[in-house]
């Protein structure tokens, strides 16, 4: 008898274990919906890269941007391309080719006649990026002419740019490549010329800043 009595009071004290399956079905579905959701926020907005930080290093005017690595063929190219272009109003044209030696050959007149000269040079990359022709042989047909004289010749005869300097004396040929500039302003220096192993490099440089407009942008600054 008191069993039967206790029954109903089990009932009316859990009445919150009844289950629902529609509500447990509802709340599954807000919490995939919420996961979902927090998810794809989370793709968007991560880093794809965690590890990387990207690095941007101040590049100053003078500094060396470009390191070309050439050959002799293609050195030659360029050289034909800017005489060609150099000497189109001159009279005397000649040539200056890379082989195993910088060779410079033309022709001018001695007392009257056609002469062809071969002039032959052993290229040096000086510290300041400049290159040195250092005078190496010499052929001048049958005739028999000192070098300094047929240098002389060829400075007066031969149309160079302002920026090739030849001493006769020294009996050498100087390319100032510091004094060679695109029209950028950007300018190169030799860094290796080696001719027999066919290796020519060369640095090109940023324009350099010019003192001028430097004082004047320091000024407006104060």
């Amino acid at each position: 008898m008191n069993d039967d009595k206790m029954e109903p009071t089990k009932k009316k004290r859990f009445p919150f274990f009844k289950v629902n399956p529609w509500k447990w079905a509802f709340l599954a579905l807000v919490v995939l919906i919420l996961g979902s959701g927090l998810f794809v926020t989370a793709r968007i907005f991560s880093i794809r890269e965690p590890h990387y930080t990207q690095k941007t290093t101040a590049v100053r005017a003078g500094d060396p941007v470009l390191t070309i690595s050439s050959n002799k063929a293609q050195v030659n190219q360029l050289i034909s391309f800017f005489l060609e272009e150099y000497l189109k109003d001159s009279e005397v044209k000649y040539d200056f080719v890379l082989e195993n030696e910088a060779m410079l050959t033309g022709e001018f007149k001695v007392l009257g006649f056609p002469v062809t000269i071969y002039l032959y040079f052993d290229p040096y990359v000086m510290e300041d990026g400049n290159v040195q022709l250092r005078v190496k042989s010499l052929s001048v047909g049958t005739l028999d002419l000192p070098l300094k004289e047929v240098l002389k010749l060829v400075k007066r005869s031969f149309k160079f740019p302002e920026w090739i300097e030849m001493d006769t004396e020294a009996e050498t040929m100087l390319l100032r490549l510091d004094q060679f500039q695109l029209e950028n302003g950007m300018f190169i220096k030799a860094n290796r010329i080696n001719l027999l192993d066919d290796e020519i490099q060369f640095s090109l440089y940023l324009p350099k800043e010019d003192k001028k407009s430097q004082s004047t942008t320091t000024s407006s600054t104060d």
